[in-house]
This record gives C-alpha cells, structure tokens and sequence, in this order.
C-alpha cells in the first residue's frame, strides 16, 4: 500500500468523510467474490470456519439479553434483526433459521445477489439491499450485527452511529472485527494472505481496531459496550471462543 493510500485510509478512519462509509475498492473486492461465496472450500473458507464460532456467541448473547430459554430452538421469533455487511448472507441464513424477520445490507451490489439467490434456494424469506447504511431507510431492528466489517469502512465514527439508529429500544448490537496487534498483523495479514487462507488485498492491517477504540466510539454513539470475548486459533480446537483477544473480538452494546 502506497503512503498516500496509507495516509488516506487513517483520516478516513477518523471520521473527517462527510459519513459515507463504503470505499468502492472495498465493496469491488469483495463484490468480485460472490460468486464462491458459499462454497466452504473457496476463497470464502475462512468465513465458513468462523461462522460457527460466532454463531455461538451470538446465541449465548440473546439469550442473555432477552432471558430466553438456551433449549429453544426460536430465540428470536417475534424479532427483527439486520445484518449490516451481509456478504452473501452467511449470517443471515442461521438468523433466520433462529427464528428473527432478517434483513441484510451490503456495499456491493453482487453479494445481496448472491445472497438472494441463495436464501430463496434454502427456502428462506430474507430481504436483501445494497447500498449505504447511513442512507437506506428500512427502520429499526431488535438486533444489528456487524460482523468482521468496520475494518473495511471509510469513516468509522460515522458507521458505529448509523448501526446505533438502527437498534431499536432494548435492542442488541453485535460486532466482531480483528484487534491491531502484532500478533493480527503477523498472523491475519502476512500468513494468511500469502498462504491463501484469505484472499490477497482483503485486509490492510492500520483499519484494525482495538477494543479501546471501539468503546469509545460505541459510547460516542450512546452505547455501551459489554466485555470483549477473544476468536483464538490453536491446532487442537481450531478457532474458538477464548479470552485472548490479540487476533479477533466480538462485543455486544447496548443504548444507555
């Protein structure tokens, strides 16, 4: 990446954009992966590895947040729930079979495609769109995740404020993304690209985030954030929940 690139994505992250949050490089590069989205052994793979790890949180969160019975296989029947950087939908698909009215937004337009076309095979009433968060009028959910997105946004500040008007009273947001470590950067950036774990270009390490940063942006936008639970790689158990945070995070937040 160019100083100038460089240059341009750290003030982009401080919030000096006028709250547009797409970069169009961002949303081509993964618009050019839609069409393998769902394979689990395609550029993709890493996704479909990661899935389950955060579906577990997310399930343990509900749950938490709600009082719901851990055995109900529904948790968020009656409820709506928005995924924000939706890909081609393989976090909405589990949502939805949870039981919650989904909607899916993302920046490019080839992933809500793919998306669709794959919900509706699956037998799955999903609404899909694609375009700008802050924009799109499509009210408010139960439940807003952002899963493994702000390190891809133009204007961060920007971006935590529109998934925060988007949560409805008593609602849940939901976010995971890499931590800005050494060990991210060594491990998320410069093996896993160049052994092809992750396509080439997918990651640029200075977006990351790091819990602190996070808060204080959540707290700007009037919510506040719960502990930070760790996503860990080890060879035994793969990637799983952990409190070591120095790879990857999921948080939960709620409006104060």
């Amino acid at each position: 990446m160019s100083d100038a690139t460089t240059q341009a994505r750290s003030k982009t992250s401080a919030g000096t954009m006028s709250g547009k949050t797409i970069r169009p490089d961002e949303a081509a590069h993964f618009g050019r992966l839609a069409k393998d989205w769902w394979d689990p052994k395609g550029s993709s793979a890493m996704l479909h590895r990661l899935n389950p790890v955060r579906l577990k949180f997310l399930r343990d969160a509900i749950d938490l947040h709600w009082a719901n019975d851990i055995e109900a296989r529904k948790p968020l029947a009656g409820k709506s729930a928005l995924d924000v950087g939706c890909g081609a939908g393989l976090l909405c698909e589990p949502l939805a079979r949870l039981g919650a009215d989904v909607t899916g937004v993302d920046a490019a337009p080839e992933n809500v495609t793919a998306a669709a076309i794959h919900a509706e095979s699956a037998g799955l009433d999903i609404r899909y769109m694609a375009g700008e968060i802050g924009t799109i009028d499509i009210g408010a959910f139960d439940l807003v995740t952002a899963m493994e997105v702000i390190e891809h946004v133009a204007d961060k500040r920007a971006f935590i404020a529109a998934l925060a008007a988007r949560l409805a009273p008593g609602g849940l947001l939901a976010l995971s993304t890499p931590n800005r470590t050494p060990q991210s950067r060594l491990l998320m950036v410069g093996a896993a690209e160049t052994f092809g774990l992750i396509p080439r270009g997918t990651h640029h390490w200075d977006d990351f985030v790091t819990p602190e940063e996070l808060g204080e942006l959540l707290d700007e936008a009037g919510l506040d954030m719960g502990e930070p639970t760790g996503i860990a790689f080890s060879p035994s158990k793969g990637l799983h929940l952990s409190d070591d945070l120095s790879l990857n995070y999921l948080v939960t937040a709620r409006a104060r």
